[in-house]
């Protein structure tokens, strides 16, 4: 991808997100990578991240590109706390379900805003998609990654039932 072609894919992303939020577009193109998601075609890099919504009750289906880091596995807001799968999980004491081919209940615990640099410098390796929504660039080094951490919430993926 040219560096012209990039910059333009990040605005149109920015766009889809600009209010924190999907817009329409964005929420039609979540829905399509659930279900890619939730059939596990692409395990390795899109799982479907189920959460009961803290209002409605109701569960909702989040895509998301998990991330490995020496040996667990985590997920990252790409959209920052602003993101309602953040809050619909801390309401719900970090409960969810990841259904990639299959269910997996899990806890998703927090990881402190300290502990969060290099968990995110894989996550911008693994997650293009994610890279023009963190301010910073992807090769800039831990300390760059590390002084916008505390805005970008990460969780490990912890067994529910061990």
């Amino acid at each position: 991808m040219t560096s012209q072609t990039g910059q333009t894919v990040g605005r149109l992303r920015r766009w889809m997100y600009r209010s924190g939020h999907p817009n329409k577009a964005a929420a039609g193109l979540n829905r399509l990578d659930a279900m890619v998601g939730a059939s596990g075609l692409l395990r390795s890099r899109l799982i479907c991240l189920r959460v009961r919504g803290r209002r409605t009750g109701k569960p909702i289906d989040v895509p998301l590109v998990p991330v490995v880091h020496d040996g667990h596995r985590y997920l990252v807001a790409m959209l920052g706390d602003r993101a309602s799968w953040v809050a619909n999980v801390r309401a719900d004491g970090g409960r969810a379900i990841i259904r990639a081919r299959s269910w997996e209940e899990v806890r998703l615990v927090e990881v402190e805003p300290a502990l969060r640099a290099p968990i995110l410098a894989c996550y911008l390796e693994v997650a293009p998609g994610a890279r023009p929504h963190l301010p910073v660039d992807r090769h800039a080094g831990l300390a760059a990654i590390a002084a916008v951490a505390a805005d970008y919430p990460v969780f490990q993926v912890c067994p529910l039932h061990p």
